[in-house]
């Protein structure tokens, strides 16, 4: 037993170097499969030195629960198509939250064994905290998943007096807590359901607020608050590695949802507290009308902008996912770059359904990493671009962030894709896009249209391109 205790705790160390340097590997576009790979191979050694731990009248449950739920995982993981991508993501944080909630109820009705005192006191406390972070995390996951899939609405909900409805509902759980922690042992479990409703509630309220065009910054909150449960777990079994790596996720979910809200020009509080955004693929917002006549183009005359340009940025967005557009725009890149022409791909932080969406979508269809940039990369560049090709993008294209004070999105940092000579928009319609909003770049002068899907519209451009490089 004592070499297994060593051999695990050892495990564990190295179990948590694995996973710092899968986060750092994933900072990198050129390093993030090999960040992958060290996650994984954390994530087995972690799973083998908690197995020897478990004494051996336990391998059976153990066995049982991790076969089925390893076959489950990998055939969901390899059929999952990349629109599917960020609803996978939330439901994955769900059974997060729901197993701190389970471990949190196991371990209230298993006793204090022999806890006394202080310590008797932080475990109680533990296991309160534990359990109404799972919850929210559960059932706010839940709720993200619903939206993503489009089985929830896009539309922010927003109830009369919600905000005292949020601080009731705080309140609540507090008084709750005070009474849960002064109950006897084994005599406060009524306490601890109530209380993990009112937090399921709070959940599902928290995120049923927030509208669409903030879902990104949802996807990598959750993935905050799923850390911060994993942590409460780890406490609740007294598990350092669990601790560590929920801290790990938890701060990670934390900067990110930082990031995103820095990008999109909001704070994280006016976020939680309610949304803007209405469901995909409205017609323009109430009030907004069109600013002018759209100037619409075909595949043969952005087919000869591409091949005449000498500088090329392309904008994806989550239209680009619906598409499958990926592997096709891939081949297109490919050819222009034969072609000795410069594209460039610029990525907004908000772009897609979740945190890295573009990225991912990008890394899939094997587009190289050294021509994928961030935002605040390229918006200088945009004034000695030939094309600035939009694919499937509509709010971070937004000119009216920068130029309507009164828009929704005033101030949110956009690809500034207007200041280039010419601006190609590939949309199906005129439908505004998550934010619900018109945007004025589809009427300005050196704005042209192609409408159509995007796969399509994509293969025709490959197809001609190749006769006007061929010519």
């Amino acid at each position: 037993m004592n070499f297994s205790i060593s051999f695990a705790t050892t495990s564990y160390i190295a179990a948590i170097a694995l996973f710092i340097l899968s986060l750092s590997g994933l900072s990198q576009h050129a390093t993030s499969r090999r960040g992958n790979l060290f996650g994984m191979i954390g994530m087995l050694l972690a799973l083998a030195a908690t197995a020897l731990l478990i004494p051996s009248n336990g391998y059976e449950p153990l066995i049982v629960a991790l076969v089925p739920g390893a076959i489950i995982g990998s055939i969901l993981a390899s059929r999952v198509a990349m629109t599917s991508m960020p609803e996978l993501v939330a439901m994955l944080h769900s059974f997060v939250g729901a197993a701190a909630v389970l471990v949190g109820f196991s371990n209230y009705l298993g006793g204090s064994a022999g806890l006394s005192g202080s310590e008797e006191t932080i475990h109680q406390l533990e296991i309160y905290i534990g359990v109404f972070i799972g919850a929210i995390t559960f059932t706010g996951s839940v709720i993200a998943f619903g939206k993503l899939n489009g089985k929830i609405s896009g539309k922010p909900l927003m109830l009369p007096g919600r905000h005292l409805l949020n601080l009731a509902m705080i309140v609540a759980v507090i008084v709750l807590g005070v009474i849960f922690m002064s109950s006897a042992e084994g005599t406060g479990l009524m306490y601890l359901l109530v209380m993990t409703a009112i937090a399921c509630v709070i959940g599902v309220h928290l995120v049923m607020a927030i509208g669409g065009a903030d879902m990104p910054v949802v996807v990598s909150m959750l993935n905050s608050y799923s850390g911060w449960a994993a942590a409460a777990a780890g406490f609740m079994l007294s598990n350092d590695l669990l601790i560590v790596t929920g801290a790990l996720v938890g701060s990670s979910g934390a900067i990110l949802s930082f990031i995103m809200c820095k990008a999109m020009n909001r704070s994280f509080i006016s976020v939680i507290l309610g949304g803007f955004g209405t469901a995909e693929g409205v017609a323009p917002a109430a009030g907004s009308e069109q600013q002018g006549e759209v100037t619409p183009t075909n595949v043969d005359e952005v087919a000869e902008m591409l091949s005449d340009a000498k500088s090329v940025i392309i904008v994806p967005g989550y239209g680009v996912a619906v598409a499958q557009a990926q592997h096709s725009l891939a081949e297109m890149v490919k050819i222009l770059r034969d072609h000795g022409v410069n594209v460039r791909f610029g990525i907004h932080p908000v772009a897609g359904r979740l945190p890295g969406h573009m990225n991912v979508l990008l890394a899939e269809a094997n587009v190289p990493y050294d021509i994928v940039f961030e935002m605040d990369e390229l918006n200088h560049d945009f004034p000695t671009t030939d094309v600035a090709l939009v694919i499937g993008a509509n709010d971070i294209v937004n000119p009216a962030a920068l130029e309507d004070p009164s828009s929704p999105i005033a101030g949110m940092p956009v690809l500034e894709v207007w200041k280039a000579k010419t601006a190609v928009v590939m949309k199906r319609s005129m439908a505004s896009g998550y934010a619900g909003i018109d945007n004025p770049l589809f009427y300005k002068e050196n704005t042209r249209m192609l409408f159509g899907d995007a796969k399509k519209n994509v293969d025709a451009l490959v197809v001609k391109l190749r006769e006007l490089v061929a010519a």
